[in-house]
């Protein structure tokens, strides 16, 4: 067996702060770690290929470093164009946000389907329908939305106004962090008044980009250093299609909100139709496995290690996703150099440096644990 890195030889690194919403597939807790990973290549340009609330790109920003942030939802390209091509000082947005804030509440298409009265603190509806948010917030919710329309603003500005009105709705929510369902009783949060703040903006020097675009795509275009993936997950519970706990599900109404397009819905929680689990299934979620007999979500993550154009890869993957340990460890020694893995047990919070090859897949064999992988590609593959 060969020894891999230590992520403990180097003093601890800075870690910047970061701004985003509750979110199923946040890297909060693994930032530290990203960084520390990151640091020890030579690296200066970034892809981050499943960006989400950008968090992690976010902190490479910080840092320096010159980065590419990229997800398929509209929500996750704005809130990228908020932060990482921002020029102007944080006060520079307060007049637009004291403004948005005074707009007059109306009654729009936003709280004809996801306000709710108070009813002695039960969220269920006449229509026997929860709610996400109670009616103040819903008024003030399509008012805002409305302005910002009119407004005519240029792409950030834009970017930083539905920023500040996202995050301003995450604060008085009656949900578990999602929109696939939510509260049966009031979450004290939702009876707080929606208030816009100007987010947490920052100018720094790298030529960044904002993408979004599916990855496969993206990575054939690009060429970067280093590409961190997080890929969404499909459960490894045989009993629970995988089909439920999907991304795009999850947060349907952030994009209905960045888009402003009122789409069809259905069901209780009123999805998009276009988040229906036949419409919006992500090969990195898929349950099925191939006629080989590997899990068609390893093949993908095969495929994506393969075809990106960078040097080293840092790869996020969960025990309790479909991949199977053995299936992803072989992928990883096909395609480069296992550098280093660490090993975050949420549960308990604890991190651990994993010194041999292999011992990472028998501590997959148990639940709840999450680990990164840094990978330096095979020099063939590289140039394939």
């Amino acid at each position: 067996m060969t020894d891999l890195l230590s992520l403990f030889d180097e003093p601890a690194l800075y870690v910047p702060s970061t701004e985003g919403i509750k979110y199923a597939g946040s890297k909060l807790k693994l930032i530290p770690q990203i960084l520390q990973l990151t640091q020890k290549v030579d690296a200066k340009t970034i892809l981050d290929g499943f960006s989400g609330t950008t968090r992690v790109s976010q902190a490479f920003a910080k840092l320096g470093y010159t980065v590419i942030c990229n997800d398929i939802a509209p929500w996750s390209e704005v809130f990228g164009t908020c932060y990482l091509l921002n020029t102007k000082h944080p006060s520079e947005y307060q007049p637009l946000i004291n403004h948005l804030n005074a707009v007059p509440t109306i009654d729009g298409w936003f709280t004809e389907h996801y306000g709710g009265h108070v009813n002695d603190g039960c969220a269920i509806q006449t229509d026997g329908l929860k709610k996400p948010w109670q009616l103040h917030n819903t008024r003030k919710l399509d008012a805002i939305r409305q302005e910002i329309e009119n407004l005519c603003l240029d792409p950030v500005d834009k970017a930083v106004a539905l920023t500040s009105l996202i995050l301003g709705l995450d604060r008085v929510d009656s949900t578990l962090g999602h929109f696939s369902a939510y509260l049966k009783d009031w979450a004290p949060r939702a009876y707080k008044e929606l208030v816009l703040e100007v987010p947490k903006v920052f100018t720094s020097e790298g030529n960044h980009k904002v993408c979004q675009t599916d990855v496969f795509d993206l990575v054939s275009r690009v060429s970067v250093d280093l590409a961190y993936f997080d890929p969404p997950y499909g459960s490894n519970n045989e009993k629970m299609p995988p089909s439920r706990v999907r991304y795009a599900a999850y947060y349907h109404l952030w994009k209905s909100i960045i888009l402003f397009d009122k789409p069809p819905l259905f069901g209780k929680a009123k999805r998009r139709e276009d988040t229906s689990d036949q419409l919006s299934a992500s090969v990195f979620e898929e349950f099925r496995r191939n006629t080989n007999g590997r899990f068609i979500a390893v093949e993908a993550i095969a495929k994506l290690i393969r075809a990106t154009q960078a040097r080293w890869i840092i790869l996020s993957y969960s025990s309790d996703g479909r991949a199977t340990a053995e299936e992803l460890n072989e992928v990883m020694q096909e395609n480069g150099k296992l550098l280093a893995v660490v090993e975050m047990n949420y549960k308990r919070n604890v991190m651990a440096d994993m010194r041999w090859t292999l011992e990472w897949v028998g501590a997959a064999e148990k639940p709840n644990r999450e680990f990164l992988f840094l990978l330096e590609k095979l020099t063939t593959n590289m140039d394939a």
